[in-house]
């Protein structure tokens, strides 16, 4: 009785630790794909192909496009996190802080850039992908926040000082300096650093 009890256990936990795997390779080939040709390109054929699973499996793990964008976006932000805005926060000298946080975005922007590349394209045709990016607005958003402080814009400047750090920390502005104009990433954060520090001032 305790050597079937035993093996029903066994079988139980290698069933599980099978169905974790195959979770794990469906999960990955989603971001492989969404990554390589996007969301609004991959298909539940391409998923179970790169997987290595039949499409019923798909669908019994991920039977939604939210679940599937869901799971893609967990492990995907979880291989690479945004950028820590405490760590931000903790520099108190405002030009030094937006210096140091755009070399860190700018970093993090290389990273993960076929990915926002891809998402950013496809929103635009599948509000499923608008919300799923969501989170890293909230991020630029609360960012922005934090960028703009402490600067004591002239009388009249405080918008204009918003609206250069939105710009700077902008995923476009990044790809425009870096992939366009040829600018190291260092050399780019500079460069907005210093164009927001003009505009407390500037007319």
């Amino acid at each position: 009785m305790v050597v079937e009890k035993a093996t029903r256990t066994y079988r139980m936990s290698r069933r599980a630790d099978a169905m974790e795997d195959t979770r794990r390779r469906i999960t990955e080939a989603i971001v492989e794909l969404h990554g390589s040709i996007g969301p609004a390109r991959t298909t539940i054929a391409g998923i179970a192909e790169t997987a290595g699973v039949q499409r019923h499996t798909v669908y019994r793990y991920f039977p939604t496009e939210e679940d599937q964008l869901a799971a893609c976006a967990a492990h995907f932000w979880g291989l690479h996190p945004r950028p820590d805005l405490e760590g931000w926060q903790a520099v108190g000298e405002p030009a030094e802080r937006i210096t140091n946080a755009l070399k860190q975005l700018y970093a993090f922007y290389s990273e993960v850039e076929p990915m926002l590349v891809n998402s950013l394209r496809d929103a635009v045709e599948m509000p499923a992908v608008e919300r799923a990016l969501g989170s890293m607005a909230a991020f630029l958003e609360d960012a922005t926040s934090l960028l703009s402080a402490g600067w004591s814009p002239a009388r009249g400047r405080k918008r204009f000082v918003v609206a250069a750090v939105r710009h700077a920390l902008a995923f476009d502005t990044w790809r425009s300096l870096v992939r366009e104009a040829g600018l190291s990433t260092n050399d780019a954060a500079k460069l907005m650093a210093t164009m927001v520090a003009a505009a407390k001032t500037t007319p």
